[in-house]
């Protein structure tokens, strides 16, 4: 289960990638935009104000993600992105900080790809921080006896692809690709930032696999090793090194 107000709580750092995405977009006009994923519907506004003679198309699996982003003027609905098909007119897919829930994730790209006319672009976004320090906290923490049996499993580092790998696989399909990483070092604020930036995505399976109380003494149980891979600055500023990895690709 997605918390909205949770992940929309570092919105300003998590939007950033997608306008750092769509601006290497190339498309004049478009017929049809497609917000894949849209979550609470924070970025769809970025595809209406580039293109607002487009059809818009937002969808997201989960329902409280939805329902936040329609209260927002969305017409999001709720489907899965396995079972997204692009329609005719289809020319820019915006997919930001999705795909890496999805481990077929690199069939469908395969699949949607020639499924796009000519001159369309699809662009997507992927965390690449699996080998974090944050990530190995929260896998070592998850592996103990007192969680192993009771968490569900969280994302391997092998989750998403290399930017090579991604422009490899997707090289023959008839169309350009574009692909690269960034590493964004955010500056966060507050107590156990990282451990609340964590609690809004890479600890969903965590949280829907325990009751309150488990919940709660999981994340005491992993705050100080957070705080002890990203310690405050004495001005309170905790430095947050966040690796992704783009590709955006243009049909020919």
């Amino acid at each position: 289960m997605w918390d909205p107000q949770k992940y929309l709580s570092f919105s300003d750092q998590r939007d950033r990638p997608a306008h750092d995405l769509l601006a290497r977009v190339g498309a004049t006009g478009a017929r049809r935009v497609v917000d894949l994923g849209c979550g609470a519907g924070n970025l769809t506004s970025l595809l209406t104000d580039r293109w607002p003679e487009a059809a818009v198309e937002a969808t997201d699996l989960s329902p409280e993600m939805v329902a936040v982003a329609q209260v927002r003027g969305v017409a999001a609905r709720q489907e899965d992105v396995r079972d997204w098909k692009p329609l005719p007119d289809t020319d820019v897919v915006l997919c930001n900080a999705v795909l890496q829930w999805v481990p077929e994730h690199l069939e469908l790209l395969q699949s949607w790809l020639p499924q796009l006319p000519a001159g369309a672009w699809f662009a997507f976004q992927v965390p690449g921080n699996f080998e974090s320090p944050s990530y190995v906290a929260i896998r070592e923490l998850v592996a103990e006896s007192r969680w192993r049996d009771r968490v569900g499993e969280v994302l391997r580092s092998d989750a998403v692809l290399s930017p090579i790998g991604y422009a490899n696989a997707l090289a023959d399909l008839g169309a350009e690709v574009d692909a690269w990483e960034t590493t964004y070092v955010h500056a966060l604020s507050g107590a156990d930032p990282v451990l609340e930036w964590v609690t809004g995505t890479a600890l969903r399976p965590v949280r829907a696999a325990l009751d309150d109380a488990e919940w709660a003494e999981f994340r005491a149980e992993l705050a100080p090793r957070l705080v002890a891979a990203y310690p405050r600055l004495p001005d309170g500023t905790t430095w947050f090194p966040f690796r992704r990895i783009f590709v955006v690709a243009h049909r020919r």
